[in-house]
């Protein structure tokens, strides 16, 4: 068992969850929205509106014979519908923005882990959405993992053919025993009118033109090893980049590398772990979202939120979170996370949950 997809979690009975999130969180952490079938990246759009991707309900579809097949967690089944981007107006309704993408899942043993629109991001009012349940080792023939434009009809254009790209360029030090041909793509963030595009299981950060162009800023795997990079902020004209790191869990284990606009990596912060999520506030403080801890494997409520402020002193936002897998700030300065993003099987149990922090600390 070596990283995010791969995660066989045991789930009792998921009734009564937001009571028992009420209980684990501190009271400055409230439900802004549900109902989603695992949540992963938001963003807020230009509208005010809060974009979730939403990775589904996998499917039963298999490739065997047709492909290779992803050594530990496969072979996958799929759907090549069942992913979507979902709004969140300001009172919490959940509407659809674009639906009709592919979703997949790990073999049973694995947990059935789902995969497909994993994040998403604004170039101006355009909103970019970035597929990482496809291709025909996730168990979806003739479709692909990518980062596709959504159409103002609510149709999606695939922009940039991401499978392809990283069977044409491998990395330097791919795990063997881990390695998905069309990759895993986790999350995406927009600057300067392009996309980054972090993909963990074979390791890299790379730049994503609009007309399609793909471009690696950087193999992470060539300095660091099989280290499960997950999410990106820019910050300073650099990247920060956080890490899941292997399993089983090692507490303390995971850390935050910065990558220059030139590919140089570097670690800059140690000491966290399994991170799923980084950004940083109008102060230039770090935010680090964790989405275990203390435990060897993938834990509900367990998940924390880190602040690293000037001096690198560390303090804990909000705790008791259940397997989060997002973090992002809204324009009330507040931060809004993904929760309940992974793992149990009942639909519908995913949540957006709002942190509030105090104006000054």
């Amino acid at each position: 068992m070596r990283r995010l997809n791969k995660w066989a979690i045991a789930f009792g009975c998921a009734a009564g969850l937001a009571t028992a999130l009420a209980a684990a969180a501190p009271p400055a952490v409230t439900i802004f929205a549900t109902g989603f079938n695992n949540p992963r990246g938001i963003k807020f759009g230009p509208d005010g509106h809060l974009y979730v991707a939403e990775a589904g309900a996998g499917g039963s579809n298999s490739t065997i014979g047709k492909c290779d097949q992803v050594p530990d967690a496969g072979p996958y089944t799929g759907s090549p519908t069942g992913s979507r981007v979902a709004r969140v107006d300001q009172f919490g309704n959940v509407t659809t923005v674009a639906d009709g993408f592919p979703s997949s899942q790990t073999q049973p043993g694995l947990g059935s882990l789902v995969s497909g629109v994993g994040d998403i991001a604004f170039i101006g009012h355009t909103l970019y959405a970035l597929e990482t349940g496809a291709g025909c080792s996730h168990g979806v023939a003739n479709t692909v993992n990518g980062v596709y434009r959504i159409n103002r009809d609510g149709t999606h254009t695939l922009i940039a053919d991401l499978s392809t790209y990283y069977k044409a360029h491998p990395v330097a030090h791919p795990n063997p025993g881990d390695f998905e041909p069309d990759g895993t793509p986790y999350s995406m963030i927009a600057a300067k009118g392009r996309l980054y595009v972090v993909e963990p299981n074979h390791g890299e950060l790379d730049e994503v033109s609009t007309d399609g162009r793909i471009r690696r800023i950087a193999d992470i795997s060539a300095s660091q090893g099989h280290i499960v990079p997950t999410v990106a902020a820019l910050e300073d004209g650099n990247f920060y980049v956080g890490n899941l790191n292997t399993f089983p869990i090692v507490p303390g284990s995971s850390k935050i590398l910065r990558i220059t606009p030139a590919g140089r990596v570097s670690v800059v912060l140690t000491g966290f772990t399994t991170v799923l999520g980084v950004a940083f506030d109008d102060r230039d403080r770090l935010y680090v979202l964790e989405n275990t801890t203390n435990n060897p494997l993938p834990t509900p409520f367990t998940g924390q939120v880190v602040r690293i402020s000037e001096g690198g002193k560390r303090d804990v936002i909000a705790s008791g979170l259940f397997l989060p897998t997002a973090m992002t700030f809204g324009p009330d300065h507040n931060l809004y996370v993904s929760n309940v993003g992974f793992g149990p099987p009942p639909v519908g149990m995913g949540q957006i949950l709002k942190i509030e922090l105090p104006d000054e600390n």
